[in-house]
């Protein structure tokens, strides 16, 4: 195999396993951090030199006010970065990262992070495509915000934790969010979060399981878009 061909077969080698092989090969600039569940990864207002990659687990993206209101802008899920913008002069986090499950990280030095992307082309791939697949979320996000009702945001939300997209049987909520959370996902109060959850709980829409975990029915995915004729129209 001469020298062409074995790089070739390197980078989509590393393609396909994604950021897990890229991280293996790196000898310095990293940090494996266990943290466990409702603990803070990063602070608000703290100094911003390193992202992440998210092992395992889930985490919650926070920013808070001056008057003190917290709102819940992004879930991280397994396999993804967070807190790269570290990388684009940010000296400061303007959110907190915070674990909804327990969680295995793997911190990166913002300098070893810039070697990466400069030195390895299917890194780079890779961190472009992530990024094109955040914007396009909080774009989606921001439709959602804007045009619907907070019990179909609400849904929608129910529906991402689950990580159910059709339809199927009720899938469990891994990660342990309270109405108080999923208020700060919907952007909504607490109090019409435990009435919209009572409602879809009386629907059949969720329910919990011996373990307790909140069980999401894909017929969700009907109250999400709208088609579902008995849904509320207030927020």
């Amino acid at each position: 195999m001469n020298t062409a061909t074995a790089t070739a077969t390197n980078v989509n080698q590393i393609k396909a396993t994604g950021w897990d092989a890229i991280l293996a090969g790196m000898t310095v600039g990293k940090t494996i951090v266990e943290v466990s569940i409702n603990r803070n990864i990063f602070q608000q207002g703290e100094r911003s030199d390193s992202l992440f990659y998210l092992r395992e687990g889930t985490v919650k993206l926070a920013v808070t006010s001056e008057e003190g209101k917290d709102a819940i802008y992004a879930i991280v899920e397994a396999g993804e970065l967070f807190g790269e913008g570290c990388l684009s002069g940010e000296t400061q986090r303007l959110s907190t990262a915070s674990a909804l499950t327990d969680c295995t990280v793997v911190r990166i030095d913002r300098t070893a992070m810039t070697s990466i992307l400069r030195d390895q082309h299917a890194a780079c791939d890779l961190f472009v495509a992530h990024l094109l697949r955040r914007n396009s979320r909080y774009e989606e996000d921001l439709v959602h915000q804007l045009f619907n009702t907070s019990e179909q945001r609400l849904a929608r939300s129910l529906l991402m934790l689950a990580h159910m997209s059709k339809e199927g049987k009720p899938e469990p909520v891994r990660a342990r969010v309270n109405q108080e959370t999923l208020a700060q996902m919907v952007g909504t109060t607490r109090s019409r979060v435990s009435h919209f959850m009572n409602k879809f709980r009386q629907r059949g829409f969720v329910d919990y399981n011996s373990r307790g975990e909140l069980m999401v029915s894909s017929k969700l995915l009907r109250v999400a878009s709208n088609s579902l004729a008995a849904v509320s129209g207030s927020n």
